[in-house]
């Protein structure tokens, strides 16, 4: 597989801007550059292949530079949240037993390094493909490892262009706009499988639907992904501003991590190019399937059949395959076997497996044709914005403030974000009056921001079950407000 990657691009193609970040456009010879002096600053720095890099930096190509020059020693990379706190930056740090360190404070003196370093090539440089020691709140308060089994390089991107193929961008011209946190798996996998196939990436900031239109325009961009509170920001912005955007260069509008309404999903479809739009389903841990615009039009509702490499089954609690229009839990099998498992909790990996298939703890049914439909996700996690959110977590920051006695974190609808973050409070008796801002602001100082709530309800005590357990089902339905994109 020598034709793919940087460094094979900036032999075959040393002028084709590889990415594109406001005014900056790097040509794959440049990058190919960066990423051989950042190998050698890094390596200063410690890292290396039992050493990982933490990467604690916002959209910007420094990202990928680091990334890259990071696999090239044959390291891992730990991404780290840009906004997250001292206490969440150590833990990542600590668990992840990182080497270094990358955020913004240490970027300026990494960039005086990278202009003084060699250019010539470290010994034995490894391939151009970054391995990412990527979290997920799993079922647990902290955020887990997921670790995947070690395959070869070139196995692996042997099966990133199957993928693109069957996507239908194959093309060497097609040019990804990225405008997700590059830190998140979804994020991430754009920019660097079109550093991996020789595409231009074009890096936003952050995502804001005005830009995304106008850069979509200027650069003819062909593929992006989305999450669903993207897709709601596209729709709502400006007439004016839809109407000057030309999106007629989209193949692929891609859209995952969380449900999206149907009539959100229709108003999509409608807008952008025929058959552009189409939906995965999967994790951190693992991809599950994929469905095409028409497929859902035809099936609406469905996150389709099993993608390239994936086998989709349905178990019931006792562990036995369910037939085709059964609900149960959704188990994701992979070519490759057993295809991930949470560092250092090994009871935690066996608990999602049965064999080789893992669940993701959705509960869903096939249909005759082998469309899977997840009609409900796993327990108490909110998927805000395309981000994992465990209740747990949030629960644990909040009953710390004096203040609050008890305190119980749902998800709710809306039609941003997917759902939205929310703490239902029962205030200590004899404290001082506390409002939704002050519980805001109290977790914003503890938690990476998306993790806090956005919305704070205070009652006098907390629905529960005979046995003492908080009935958050009620919780959701008394506080559950209809969104305009609810059918």
């Amino acid at each position: 597989m020598s034709g793919y990657g940087v460094a094979a691009h900036a032999v075959d193609r040393p002028d084709k801007v590889a990415l594109v970040h406001h005014d900056r456009r790097i040509t794959y010879r440049e990058l190919d550059e960066l990423i051989t002096r950042a190998s050698h600053v890094l390596r200063n720095r410690g890292v290396g292949p039992d050493a990982r890099l933490g990467i604690a930096l916002g959209n910007r190509p420094e990202w990928f530079v680091a990334a890259l020059g990071a696999a090239r020693l044959g390291a891992e990379i730990v991404p780290v949240p840009s906004g997250a706190t001292d206490d969440e930056r150590e833990y990542f740090s600590s668990d992840g037993e990182v080497a270094f360190m990358l955020d913004e404070a240490e970027l300026p003196t990494f960039l005086d390094a990278l202009h003084g370093a060699p250019t010539g090539a470290i010994a034995d440089p490894r391939p151009d493909y970054v391995t990412l020691r990527a979290y997920t709140s799993g079922t647990t308060g902290r955020p887990k490892a997921v670790v995947r089994p070690t395959v070869d390089a070139a196995a692996s991107i042997e099966g990133l262009v199957r993928y693109y193929t069957a996507y239908g961008l194959d093309s060497p011209d097609e040019v990804n706009i990225t405008g997700s946190p590059v830190h998140h798996i979804a994020g991430f996998s754009g920019p660097h499988s079109g550093l991996l196939l020789g595409h231009t990436s074009v890096i936003l900031d952050h995502f804001d639907a005005g830009q995304w239109f106008e850069t979509v325009s200027r650069e003819r961009a062909t593929y992006s992904w989305c999450a669903p509170v993207h897709l709601y920001r596209l729709m709502s912005a400006p007439d004016d501003v839809k109407a000057a955007a030309d999106v007629s260069s989209i193949k692929r509008l891609l859209h995952g991590s969380a449900p999206c309404a149907p009539s959100l999903k229709r108003e999509v479809i409608e807008f952008f190019p025929s058959g552009a739009v189409w939906e995965t389903y999967g994790g951190t841990e693992t991809m599950g399937t994929v469905i095409t615009a028409e497929e859902w039009l035809a099936k609406p509702g469905s996150v389709g059949r099993a993608a390239p490499g994936s086998t989709i089954k349905i178990y019931d609690d006792d562990g036995e395959e369910l037939p085709a229009g059964e609900v149960g839990l959704v188990y994701i099998g992979s070519d490759w076997g057993r295809g991930f498992r949470y560092a250092g909790d090994a009871e935690l990996t066996e608990s999602v497996y049965r064999g080789n298939l893992a669940t993701l703890g959705d509960l869903g049914y096939l249909d005759d044709d082998g469309y899977l439909f997840v009609v409900d996700r796993r327990k108490d996690m909110v998927i805000t914005g395309g981000a994992n959110v465990y209740p747990a977590e949030v629960e644990a920051v909040l009953v710390t403030h004096p203040a609050i006695e008890e305190v119980a974190v749902v998800g709710l609808p809306d039609d941003e974000y997917g759902e939205i973050v929310v703490a239902v409070v029962v205030v200590t008796p004899g404290t001082d009056a506390l409002d939704a801002d002050d519980v805001i602001v109290f977790a914003r100082e503890h938690l990476v921001r998306y993790k806090a709530p956005r919305r704070v309800e205070f009652v006098a005590e907390l629905p529960r079950s005979p046995m003492g357990k908080v009935l958050k089902r009620e919780l959701r339905t008394t506080f559950s407000r209809p969104p305009r994109f609810g059918a």
